[in-house]
């Protein structure tokens, strides 16, 4: 009876000292790392630790380039996991190294091998747990890609500020369009009057994206949080139009509004010549160009400004 208390609590010893090490390297450990911090536990005894811990829903078992890892699993998802079978289990690890930008049911019948009517019994049953949500992409309005419950999705599943419930928000693009050049033909205008020097007054003309950024926000007109990139998504569409011109200058580190020692400046301009058609066409200044494709939920086959430009 001692000889088998002993192995017990050896046992016992080698799943802890396994949770320990999951512990230090949060994104999951090899058996190669366990057999190199125990080489006195023989291969069995760490097998039989290893396994007892994936059977009571402690570790989860991820598949890598470099092989299996195993990773400490979350308390509040181990709890809400208990009792899933290893089918449910293991969807709900596809969707996991899916990330913010989600994966559609095809993809996870592909990873899985499971059955299609499977598949959605298991989708369901995670989303009634709260585990996953389902979210629509702005790619493919029609279908739906599936993430962790608490992730907030990716700019490309959601489109990012332009989008408001899959729909293209082309006002409120307008209208921030505007706002900008309004702003940097004010500060132009204001370095003309100034009344110095022509170098002097070129370079008080030139404002930053962060200065952009700023006025944009106190002027409240929109209602979700706007990014420095996504000013200046805007401030390019400006630039494509030939209203705003843009120079890179070199910036001290921790300057405002800088980025690896580098700082963009803008500043309103007048063109001497109108642009050429190819430019002034609306996928010339689309700020969601990438985004637009046919069969999406914007296409050049139902774009307004398209069917605008052709009959002007």
């Amino acid at each position: 009876m001692a000889e088998v208390k002993v192995k017990q609590e050896s046992t016992v010893d080698i799943e802890n000292r396994i949770k320990e090490l999951c512990q230090q390297f949060p994104h999951g450990i090899t058996d190669q790392v366990i057999q190199n911090d125990m080489p006195h536990v023989e291969a069995q005894q760490r097998a039989m630790a290893i396994n007892r811990l994936l059977s009571v829903g402690q570790l989860d078992l991820l598949r890598s380039s470099t092989g299996l890892l195993y990773r400490l699993k979350d308390t509040q998802t181990a709890s809400k996991m208990k009792g899933s079978d290893n089918q449910e289990k293991l969807v709900y690890q596809i969707i996991e190294d899916a990330g913010n930008k989600g994966i559609w049911s095809r993809d996870i019948r592909y990873k899985s091998n499971l059955p299609l009517t499977e598949i959605n019994k298991i989708l369901k049953n995670l989303e009634s747990k709260k585990l996953i949500k389902a979210v629509k992409s702005v790619a493919a309005s029609k279908k739906k890609v599936y993430m962790l419950y608490n992730l907030q999705p990716d700019r490309s599943v959601t489109g990012g500020a332009w989008y408001s419930d899959q729909d293209f928000e082309s006002e409120f693009v307008e209208v921030l369009n505007q706002q900008c050049f309004k702003f940097l033909q004010s500060k132009a205008e204001a370095a003309r009057d100034s009344k110095q020097s022509p170098m002097v007054q070129r370079n008080s003309s030139f404002a930053t994206s962060h200065e952009v950024w700023k006025y944009i926000c106190e002027l409240g007109i929109s209602k979700v949080e706007l990014s420095m990139e996504d000013i200046e998504t805007i401030l390019n569409t400006l630039i494509y139009d030939g209203k705003v011109e843009m120079t890179i200058i070199v910036a001290k580190e921790g300057t405002v509004g800088s980025v690896d020692g580098q700082m963009k400046l803008y500043r309103g301009v007048n063109p001497i010549i109108q642009p050429t058609g190819l430019v002034r066409t609306p996928c010339g200044l689309c700020p969601v160009f990438d985004d637009c494709h046919e069969g999406g939920e914007i296409s050049p086959s139902n774009c307004v400004y398209m069917a605008e430009w052709l009959d002007f």
